[in-house]
């Protein structure tokens, strides 16, 4: 997440426009999420008796761009506003919402509007399917932008040189609470043995962080006549896109396959760890990513929480996790134990933090080596320190 005290800005190719936003990450947390805040500088000169309108807009893509025929757009407006900046239709105070929005205004000056947004309570958290080296253009994800653009009124045209657009993250963090440390077990009866084999697989706890190893605590009691081969425990994401086609990926983000054997009438007690990482599936299609995987701040997809009484259908892709455990015997023996793979809860800005200097950043992300800027973004300037006026 962007550190403290940092502003992110964007200017466009006419300089008529500018963003400011304290963020780009916002949160969901189930029951509310974090309203989209920012600040507009306008050039007045630069603008020509135009008016400055800004959006907020929720896509699903689900095919890119040169794939578009006879007029069918692969992707689909899951939530568009739209609200008018300048000329303000409100006192500017009454249009600030928060203390960043405040200092920032002081900062900027007379030419600087307020803007803000509420996310609906249906709308799903940013995440992307990964493409392989070789796809081009966009992948399958859902995506957050802000779009700052000046016209002669909100329906006429759209010139690119004075126009900017932003992408943000909805994000979801670990809740505080979480259930009981998961744990399953199986029996299984072979022909030909008189008793059984029985298998029991536990985890610590139900929530994991980024990042975080996980222990898989298994004992395996061989009864039956037969001879386990191998044991292969692996972290499987599972990604479901539900808003088209209900189609399901499942991926081993990390796997452990030591070639443990059980012998007739032997026991097998061990903790096997794994570390999912984006890191070791980079290059892997399909993975499902929080964001954009052109980002280098991009992490495997947390777990996806819905709010009671929302439609799942409506949430674009929906990842879980799970952990496999499989038992190479006469075929396979296997058990599987759900888990939270998740961010953990960032510690709470103080009020006194926000009260020293700001330091303006460009508003994008550091790339990839090999990747390219998103084409939305061409036309658009990221200023620098000079863009905002000294404080008066």
């Amino acid at each position: 997440m962007n550190p403290k005290n940092v502003v992110f800005k964007k200017i466009c190719k006419d300089k008529s426009v500018a963003v400011y936003m304290g963020r780009r990450d916002f949160v969901d947390r189930v029951d509310s999420v974090d309203p989209v805040d920012g600040v507009i500088l306008i050039d007045p000169e630069a603008l020509q008796g135009r008016k400055v309108f800004v959006t907020l807009s929720c896509t699903f893509r689900y095919g890119r761009d040169d794939m578009d025929v006879m007029g069918i757009a692969f992707r689909r407006e899951l939530y568009l506003s739209t609200r008018q900046v300048y000329p303000a239709l409100q006192d500017r105070e009454k249009g600030t919402h928060t203390r960043t929005q405040a200092k920032l205004l002081r900062k900027l000056g007379q030419d600087a509007y307020p803007f803000f947004f509420e996310f609906p309570d249906n709308l799903p958290c940013s995440v992307a399917l990964q493409p392989s080296a070789q796809d081009g253009g966009k992948q399958c994800a859902v995506e957050f932008e802000i779009h700052a653009f000046s016209a002669e009124s909100q329906d006429a045209k759209i010139r690119k040189r004075s126009s900017v657009k932003l992408t943000i993250r909805k994000v979801q963090y670990a809740p505080e609470t979480e259930g009981a440390a998961p744990s399953v077990e199986t029996t299984r009866d072979f022909v030909m043995s008189d008793k059984p084999l029985h298998v029991k697989a536990s985890l610590d706890k139900e929530i994991y962080y980024h990042g975080d190893c996980v222990k898989v605590h298994v004992i395996v009691t061989n009864h039956s006549s037969k001879t386990i081969k191998n044991v292969i425990v692996s972290v499987d994401q599972v990604s479901t896109v539900v808003l088209y086609s209900n189609d399901c990926y499942v991926k081993s983000v990390a796997i452990e396959e030591p070639g443990d054997s059980v012998s007739p009438g032997a026991t097998l007690q061990k903790v096997y760890t794994l570390l999912p990482l984006l890191a070791n599936n980079r290059e892997r299609r399909g993975i499902a990513v929080d964001g954009k995987l052109k980002h280098e701040d991009t992490n495997l997809a947390s777990s996806s929480i819905v709010k009671d009484g929302v439609l799942k259908e409506v949430m674009g892709i929906m990842v879980s996790y799970r952990i496999m455990v499989k038992l190479i015997v006469a075929g396979e023996v296997g058990v599987e134990i759900p888990f939270k793979l998740m961010h953990p809860k960032p510690d709470a800005v103080k009020e006194s933090e926000l009260e020293e200097e700001m330091e303006f950043q460009e508003f994008k992300r550091s790339y990839l080596k090999g990747m390219n800027e998103d084409e939305d973004e061409e036309g658009n300037v990221s200023g620098g320190d000079d863009i905002a006026p000294k404080e008066k």
